[in-house]
């Protein structure tokens, strides 16, 4: 216990020297040709070995009173307190001693710099190395596998009544002010602004206690002083020895600290469980209240990402495996890889065994999906034990409008007032307002309103400003806030941005004005606006030089949103299926995304340090886009799910969540999925499980699903033993010995069926648990195009905590290479109504 103790209180002592190096050397934070590995041994971590003693208890007392620990059909889904231990505690300590000795004795008189112990979910370390001692550590018995570090990056007033919480799910738990209390949820991202209102304590008299069960603590720096976290916020740390040693860590900027410099974090966080009832005020106008989808659950924030960088997998397996050792129940992660994993299979990888380990260990894992789509196997979250989100959007939208003088109106976005009444303003470019009507080197700044000097206050005094919006404002190089001083400065009377015809697969929020405005997002309105506006414009002859201004127009403001849209539908920009097993992308027998929630255009809280979105600088609140936006969505939703089945394991949650989705959009049509980058909804087409999962999230209905679909830890395993040639793999990240396994991803005990490639026939089981009570079902089964398929028993009945094992003989009826899809429903007698997704790529007869 005592070197586990000074072990930590080492860690202020690295983020010293490391933040010293970063700061003096930049790229020399690491020596010449060394880089960060991590390193796995093959002695069991804590968790891991807690659980095998615990197991190994259990069996012996279920034995010992006359069953097996199996007879129980509800035991699958129990979800074991996890309590520190002095023994466990020890046990961390030792694997801590061992990894050092080992270093020293392999690197003997070698210069190595150790960053991080890994000791509660994996066992191992992350250490920067060379090449060659990189080898002589992998040569050792001890090591189990070692592999370079990369690079992570990161992928709301409204959505709780658009997902139904109100009235629904919240009712359930006893209000908002009861909904998720006694949930840690744990989100690794940019830190979190501990001053904002979403994580106060003291909005109600009914103070509620820290959970017994969190053991995590609050880091204390000048960034982030004594009294930052509170019975709200729980725990907050901060993880950047990768980033640090690599040398792109800005001190000034990244912050080694909690804090969300970012603004990333915070918006996540509150998302998944800020307070109810917050006022959502930007730019002066009032938006509406904010609340996160489990108001009252606990959060722990678990920094790894960085505005200037994003971050490491070191630095983020080191921040998962400390929210575990914390006992967080949910783990949040708006992060993606920057590439697929190399190696045998997607699955293999740091990150995704850590996760592992974690689902193991009782937690459920929900993470986004990535914002590579509309392509086909866009994924970046690969392993059935995490639960992916991909992206929707909602049906409240904030439009505004421009009426031109030729009376076209065109569609806009901002969060901005209209012009005065129904006067006409006349409309003048940037480039053509110049002083003298001359040209500066910096021309493209001017045509984006970035600059006011060299602009003609006279001229544009009481006209509309139109600027360019270019690739500049998603750079980051330019700002609509800028534009707007500029604007204010010369006295306009509003401003209109048209696009540059290169910005493309941008999602463009509606963006705060506290003067008229509005961007145009459609590269073919901007073409009609701006040929409207260069038709009416008089030059003079001989110089060219235009005299006048003919172009009006006025501005219908965007305070106020609309609800008529067509929603949900799946974003352009979220990942899609199907799941890719491998470099060569071949099809995993895995759904993915698991479903979507709403992503597009969500309000959520800001960090007063936030630089993240310059538009949103210095405001409380800022309405982002991204799959980043849609998991913590289900992260507050499954702390909803948690509260009510304290005893569900994280796939009966997963279960949960799956099974009891929305297949239709608010007009009980079916959900469209939008499929290219350009004029997105002209193309969208109906979605399919490789664009949706099981559906839309639908969290009233999760909390009474009636059947579940569990599995656990040795189900994985033997998925991932059923790899060929992957026995070695398993026993380097897991220290388990595969058996003999032919279990695919389609014969997991998924809340789905996917089957990559069927040849002729194919058996698959499911067996599912009764949460619910006595219920009668009957099987239907929606085969897909090209397929046969029948269930036994078609037909049963199935008692409360009981389980029932269901057989589907799986036939080829044609030759065919293009995926289809269908499903299967589980029909009660009681109101429950289960389907799952049944999809085949190929088949052959």
């Amino acid at each position: 216990m005592g070197v586990a103790r000074r072990e930590r209180w080492a860690v202020p002592l690295l983020w010293a020297a490391l933040l010293a190096v970063a700061l003096l050397g930049g790229a020399r934070g690491s020596e010449e040709g060394t880089a960060v590995y991590i390193v796995t041994m093959k002695q069991a971590p804590v968790s891991h070995k807690r659980l095998d003693l615990e197991r190994f208890r259990s069996s012996r007392v279920a034995a010992a009173a006359g069953g097996g620990a199996g007879d129980n059909p509800a035991t699958s889904i129990l979800r074991k307190p996890r309590h520190a231990s002095p023994k466990y505690m020890n046990y961390g300590s030792l694997l801590v001693r061992l990894q050092n000795s080992l270093l020293k004795k392999t690197l003997r008189g070698e210069h190595y710099t150790k960053l991080y112990s890994y000791h509660y979910l994996i066992n191992g370390f992350a250490v920067v190395l060379t090449p060659q001692q990189a080898e002589k550590l992998n040569r050792r018995k001890e090591v189990a596998n070692i592999m370079l570090d990369f690079s992570v990056r990161t992928a709301t007033t409204y959505t709780p009544e658009f997902l139904g919480l109100p009235e629904g799910a919240w009712v359930q738990d006893g209000g908002p002010q009861c909904a998720g209390q006694g949930v840690v949820v744990g989100l690794i991202d940019t830190g979190i602004d501990p001053n904002h209102p979403s994580f106060a304590d003291d909005l109600t008299t009914d103070n509620y206690p820290v959970p017994a069960h969190y053991s995590g603590n609050c880091e204390v720096t000048s960034d982030f002083p004594s009294g930052s976290c509170n019975r709200k916020l729980v725990g907050a740390r901060h993880f950047a020895a990768s980033a640090i040693t690599r040398g792109v860590f800005n001190a000034s900027q990244d912050l080694a600290s909690p804090s969300d410099s970012d603004g990333h974090g915070t918006h996540t966080a509150s998302i998944a469980a800020g307070n109810h009832g917050i006022p959502v005020i930007v730019a002066g106008h009032h938006f509406g209240d904010a609340s996160g989808m489990a108001p009252r659950a606990h959060i722990a924030v678990y920094k790894a990402l960085y505005k200037g960088f994003g971050g490491f997998a070191a630095d983020v397996v080191a921040a998962i495996d400390q929210a575990a050792e914390d006992n967080v129940d949910i783990i949040s992660l708006s992060i993606t890889p920057n590439r697929r994993p190399p190696g045998l299979a997607t699955f293999f990888n740091p990150i995704d065994m850590a996760l592992m380990s974690a689902v193991k260990d009782g937690i459920f894992v929900v993470q986004a999906a990535g914002n590579t789509g509309p392509s086909p196997k866009s994924m970046s979250s690969y392993s059935p034990w995490i639960f992916t989100v991909g992206a929707s959007a909602h049906d409240r939208e904030y439009n505004n409008y421009v009426v031109l003088g030729n009376n076209l109106t065109i569609s806009g976005v901002g969060l901005a007032p209209g012009t005065d009444g129904d006067s006409m303003y006349n409309l003048i470019a940037a480039p053509h307002a110049l002083q003298n009507y001359t040209t500066t080197p910096i021309e493209m700044s001017l045509g984006e309103c970035q600059d006011p000097s060299h602009l003609d206050k006279d001229l544009i005094r009481g006209k509309i400003l139109v600027c360019s919006y270019s690739i500049r404002f998603v750079l980051g190089l330019s700002s609509v806030k800028q534009a707007l001083d500029t604007a204010k400065n010369v006295s306009a009377a509003g401003i209109i941005f048209y696009l540059d015809p290169f910005v493309l697969g941008f999602q463009l929020n509606p963006t705060p004005m506290d003067i008229p405005g509005l961007i145009i997002p459609s590269s073919d309105d901007s073409k009609i606006f701006l040929s409207y506006y260069n038709d009416s414009l008089v030059r003079d002859g001989p110089s060219d030089r235009v005299v006048k201004f003919g172009a009006v127009a006025k501005i219908l403001g965007g305070l106020k949103p609309n609800y008529g849209s067509s929603a949900p539908k799946v974003m352009f920009y979220s990942a899609r299926g199907p799941d890719p097993e491998d470099n060569t992308l071949a099809n995993a027998d895995i759904l993915k995304p698991n479903v979507v929630a709403p992503g597009s255009s969500i309000w959520g809280a800001w960090s007063s340090r936030g630089l993240d979105s310059a538009e949103f600088t210095g405001e409380s609140f800022a309405m982002l886009s991204g799959t980043s936006m849609a998991a913590p969505h289900i992260a507050g939703l499954a702390a909803l799910i948690k509260q009510k089945f304290p005893s569900f394991s994280p796939a009966a949650i997963g279960s949960a969540l799956s099974t009891t989705t929305t297949l239709s959009d608010k007009q009980g049509n079916p959900i469209m999925s939008q499929r290219t980058y350009s004029n997105p909804d002209s193309t969208q087409t109906p979605a399919t499980p490789f664009d949706m999962g099981n559906g839309f999230a639908n969290a009233t209905a999760a909390l009474d699903p009636g059947l579940i679909f569990d599995c656990n830890y040795d189900d994985y395993l033997s998925f991932l033993c059923g790899i060929n040639g992957s026995a070695p793999v398993v026993a380097n990240y897991t220290g388990s010995s595969c058996r003999a396994s032919t279990m695919t991803g389609a014969d997991l005990n998924l809340p789905s069926i996917t089957i990559a490639v069927l040849n002729q026939s194919r058996t698959i089981t499911r067996t599912i648990t009764n949460v619910a009570s006595d219920e009668n079902y009957t099987v239907s089964c929606n085969a897909p195009y090209g397929v046969a398929a029948s269930a036994a028993p078609a037909q049963f009945f199935i008692p409360s905590g009981q389980k029932q094992l269901v057989t589907f003989v799986v036939n080829a009826t044609m030759t065919n290479s293009s995926a289809s899809f269908g499903d299967v429903e589980f029909y009660g007698d009681r109101g429950h109504r289960v389907v799952i997704p049944f999809t085949v790529m190929s088949k052959a007869v």
